[in-house]
C-alpha cells in the first residue's frame, strides 16, 4: 500500500462545459417539476442516469461529464466562491 496522496486535477477547459451542462440539466429538471438539487445529488451519489430527465436531452448531457471531475469542481466552487 502506498502512503502517498494521489493528486487529482480537472483541466481548466472543462469548467465552462461543466457549468453549461449542469445549468441545462438544472433548468430541464425545474421545467419538468422535479427538485433539481435532489435529482442531481441522487445522480452524483448513485451514477444512475434515471435521476435525470430525458427532457431537453439532459440525461445525455450529464452522462458526458466525468462524475469525479464534476464533484471536484462543485467542491472547489463551494469552498472558494
Amino acid at each position: 500500500m502506498d502512503d502517498n496522496t494521489i493528486k487529482f486535477a480537472v483541466p481548466m477547459e472543462h469548467e465552462q462545459e461543466m457549468k453549461h451542462i449542469l445549468s441545462t440539466v438544472y433548468q430541464s429538471l425545474t421545467e419538468k417539476g422535479y427538485n433539481p438539487i435532489n435529482q442531481i445529488v441522487g445522480y452524483l451519489l448513485s451514477e444512475d442516469p434515471t435521476y435525470i430527465t430525458n427532457y431537453n436531452n439532459a440525461r445525455s448531457l450529464i452522462c458526458k461529464l466525468d462524475r469525479d471531475e464534476l464533484l471536484q469542481e462543485l467542491v472547489r466552487h463551494y469552498l472558494f466562491n
